[in-house]
């Protein structure tokens, strides 16, 4: 299986509400698998949104609470659940990414290694310390989360580890709508990859987030991409596509490690 098709859930999350943002997330999931779809991407926080002062109450275990719900509905309608959400462990929490294969099973978890100061993430929660990729059906995937989309340095380590599409879950707000559009087409450009990034949608007491969420193709392409207002997005992407880019323009074969590793 080289061919996915992909939906991205572009929700607006209620501050703090898991139940409420539960059942949306569970009605986009839904929606996904009825259109035929192998994964679907939630932002990041769906859960909860930047409810971090509440973190340690709100967070839960693998195996446990909102991670057993996210089992049991991806093995409900057969589809794969990729996004972020808050991860209780070691007497921390953890903004992380995971991917939930179509039979419920937990395959991957990426604890944010980037915590953004400006939004105050890093007043309550611990940033990861390893980067993450895994096999799926349709090729190596890569894990990041919206302020790690600044660092190009974790694409292109996942990208050298074979990560053939990169999935950025996110929480993106104004006035960084022009950043957040050059960023993640230049991350898919660079890395010859498919890049695809779901962006929340709505407003908490802080911050507007403005959507614009997209899948990007390894030219640079962008084969959907949303607006402002929440919106279920669905796309195919052909992961032999990947190759074909990399050999019609061999740039990262003909990287200078000797110079800059």
């Amino acid at each position: 299986m080289t061919t996915l098709t992909l939906s991205l859930a572009q929700m607006d999350v209620a501050h703090g509400d898991v139940e409420a943002n539960f059942a949306a997330a569970a009605a986009l999931v839904e929606e996904a698998a009825r259109r035929g779809s192998d994964l679907v991407l939630l932002p990041e926080l769906w859960d909860c949104g930047f409810a971090l002062n509440r973190a340690a109450a709100l967070a839960s275990r693998p195996g446990e609470g909102l991670f057993a719900r996210v089992s049991a509905l991806a093995r409900q309608h057969a589809i794969f659940i990729a996004g972020s959400m808050l991860e209780a462990g070691d007497g921390r929490v953890y903004n992380c990414a995971t991917v939930f294969s179509s039979e419920g099973e937990l395959l991957a978890r990426y604890r944010k290694a980037h915590l953004i100061s400006l939004m105050g993430e890093d007043r309550w929660l611990a940033p990861g310390d390893a980067l993450v990729s895994v096999a799926l059906p349709w090729g190596r995937t890569g894990l990041a989360i919206c302020y790690d989309l600044r660092f190009p340095e974790v694409f292109r380590r996942l990208t050298l580890d074979g990560a053939r599409l990169i999935l950025l879950p996110a929480s993106w707000p104004y006035p960084r709508w022009m950043h957040w559009r050059a960023l993640t087409r230049a991350r898919a450009i660079e890395n010859q990859v498919f890049f695809a990034a779901c962006n929340r949608v709505g407003q908490d007491a802080q911050y507007q987030f403005f959507g614009a969420s997209a899948l990007i193709d390894p030219w640079g392409a962008r084969l959907v991409e949303a607006g402002e207002v929440p919106a279920l997005l669905t796309a195919e992407a052909d992961l032999a596509r990947v190759d074909e880019e990399r050999a019609r323009l061999p740039a990262l074969a003909e990287r200078r490690a000797d110079l800059y590793g």
